[in-house]
């Protein structure tokens, strides 16, 4: 009787903690996967940039004269053409000054007259001592001075007639600083921009002042974009581009990219480089100054295998999954080996295949191009249908230990009394 009481005693403790352990322990739900098949389709790879509409050519139009601004001849979005006066600084003060520079013109002339006067009698004088020296009339010591004379009236001469020239440079820069008065556009365009009204003083003592900008042709334009250098590698001359502006939303513009320029643009210790993008602008409903959002198409492909980025990046639970691949080989351990594809060196990356019974199996996979959602699938260790998991069902999870099977733990009822 005590052995059989014994065993009893074993068994309701037994019973004791397996039902503290079924109750009280920790259950684990079955994980569920969110799953995507992999497809067959297009995938392009762009790259996406901001800049700015501007004119294929605009020139700025300035002044090399001060003064005051004496009257406009254009205005904003004004169409002018080459040699057309745009403005007039006032002309009086450089008209003063080009009167005083023939002034001194003609000074330096009458100067030249009476060195030439001064010269003959010189040589004049040089002639009588000579003649009257072989008669001992004169001593030699006249006929040096004469000859002394002689020469530096010579010397004078050419003195004089230096100061002409000189002069005559003076009246030449006093007519084109006159002449500059008169502003007058370089080339045949529209105004875009006037930096000036009337009445104003611009000053060119140190650089040019800008006057007005005008745009050679509206009709054709072009983006200036900044691109970083992580992508500046796809970009080539002849490329498409497509843009829209804030202006026409819904509408897209199309162009080809004209020039990569080699010059880096460091803002920041962030390098881009300006990717010139030219644009056709026949309707001019593009507007300098403008913001656009282009995006370039850097690759695309047809018809090729492709994932959601989601599965490249998704890892299963810890204990999840199969450590081994589809041909059975183990992946631990392993890096990832590089594969050659098209000239370009690839590592290979993981993915996770559902198989029939639901378990997750590994397949390593060599990934192309993306356009930032799906990735191009090069292997042909996946099949177009194969469901791969990317992310794990937030609905689903583990039951924690305090967490009690529904009926468990509600308060007692109170008795009637």
């Amino acid at each position: 009787m005590r052995r059989i009481g014994l065993i009893v005693s074993v068994l309701a403790v037994g019973l004791g903690i397996g039902g503290y352990v079924f109750f009280n322990g920790e259950r684990k739900a079955p994980v569920r996967y969110r799953t995507a098949s992999v497809e067959r389709g297009q995938v392009v790879s762009v790259v996406s940039a901001t800049g700015t509409i501007n004119p294929v050519v605009s020139v700025q139009v300035g002044t090399q004269v001060s003064g005051m601004v004496k009257s406009l001849h254009a205005d904003f979005n004004s169409r002018v053409k080459a040699g057309e006066i745009v403005a007039v600084i006032d002309p009086e003060p450089f008209k003063a000054r080009r009167e005083q520079a023939a002034s001194n013109l003609d000074m330096a002339r009458a100067s030249v007259a009476r060195a030439r006067a001064d010269l003959a009698q010189r040589k004049r004088e040089l002639s009588r001592v000579e003649a009257l020296l072989p008669e001992q009339f004169v001593s030699q010591n006249d006929v040096d001075v004469a000859l002394t004379n002689y020469q530096s009236a010579e010397a004078q001469l050419r003195v004089s007639e230096a100061q002409v020239k000189q002069a005559e440079a003076a009246v030449n820069a006093a007519d084109l600083d006159l002449k500059y008065t008169v502003i007058r556009s370089p080339v045949e365009g529209i105004v875009v921009a006037r930096n000036i009204e009337v009445g104003q003083t611009v000053a060119s003592s140190f650089a040019t002042p800008n006057l007005f900008l005008i745009a050679l042709d509206l009709t054709k334009m072009q983006v200036d974009t900044n691109v970083s250098e992580s992508d500046i590698g796809g970009m080539s001359e002849g490329k498409e581009a497509t843009f829209t502006v804030d202006a026409y939303p819904g509408i897209s513009f199309t162009g080809l990219i004209k020039q990569v320029r080699l010059a880096p643009i460091n803002v920041q210790n962030v390098v881009t480089y300006n990717v010139v993008v030219s644009v056709d602008n026949a309707d001019l409903r593009l507007k300098p100054g403008m913001t656009a959002n282009v995006s370039i198409v850097v690759a695309q492909k047809d018809q090729v295998l492709k994932v959601p980025n989601a599965a490249l990046r998704f890892v299963p639970p810890r204990g999840e999954g199969s450590s081994r691949d589809v041909s059975g080989r183990s992946t631990k351990g392993e890096a990832a080996r590089p594969v050659t594809h098209e000239g370009r060196t690839m590592a290979t990356k993981t993915v996770w295949k559902q198989g029939e019974n639901g378990d997750l199996v590994a397949v390593p996979v060599q990934t192309g191009i993306s356009d930032g959602s799906s990735t191009e699938i090069i292997s042909d260790s996946l099949a177009e249908g194969d469901v791969i998991a990317i992310g794990v069902d937030q609905s689903s999870g583990e039951r924690r230990g305090n967490e009690l099977p529904p009926g468990f733990g509600s308060p007692p009822r109170p008795r009637n009394r």
